[in-house]
């Protein structure tokens, strides 16, 4: 029975965007933004060699190490595809019972009269994410995957259905489809 000496993930580099790893900081930049993360791992290293990001873990990798390798690799390749496409979550308004308005305060989304109560409810919409409404169309975009995804999904969070049948109250926001 022999022991993996060395576990390791490439990343390939897409024209138009630019790497830098300071320790164990990635920084890449593209023509839609910048994006940084820190991977503060003790026993996993990312170089840059050409156009290649090697994440590597060299001293006896066990499963968890192995993770954490795919992981960062995963990572990086999606801060690679937001600074050069980003993403974008469509959601629609589904009301039924209480014509649902909605619309955006700063960095509050706000939803009001969702099955006729009185007092909005209200949910945070995450840094470097734009949040555009148009009729019952609901349009979430950014360059950073997860603050996006988030946002999303903290808005269909914000309208969940409490104490009534969830088969005849389907009132929501509901993601419909996403791009990125």
């Amino acid at each position: 029975m022999t022991k993996m000496t060395e576990i390791k993930e490439n990343v390939k580099i897409p024209g138009g965007v630019e790497i830098s790893i300071d320790n164990k900081t990635v920084l890449v930049k593209g023509p839609k933004g910048t994006l940084t993360r820190t991977f503060d791992h003790p026993r996993i290293n990312i170089t840059k060699k050409e156009n290649i990001v090697e994440v590597l873990c060299t001293e006896s990798p066990h499963k968890r190490e192995k993770a954490l390798v795919g992981t960062a690799a995963a990572h990086i390749n999606n801060m690679m595809k937001g600074v050069s496409e980003g993403f974008e979550y469509k959601m629609k308004t589904v009301f039924a019972h209480f014509p649902i308005k909605t619309s955006v305060e700063g960095n509050t989304f706000i939803v009001q009269n969702f099955l006729g109560e009185r007092s909005p409810r209200k949910t945070t919409i995450l840094d470097g994410v734009k949040v555009a409404i148009q009729a019952e169309i609901v349009t979430v975009s950014g360059i950073d995957k997860e603050n996006v995804g988030q946002t999303a999904a903290n808005i269909e969070r914000a309208t969940k259905v409490k104490k009534r049948d969830v088969r005849v109250f389907q009132d929501g926001i509901y993601i419909i489809s996403r791009r990125g």
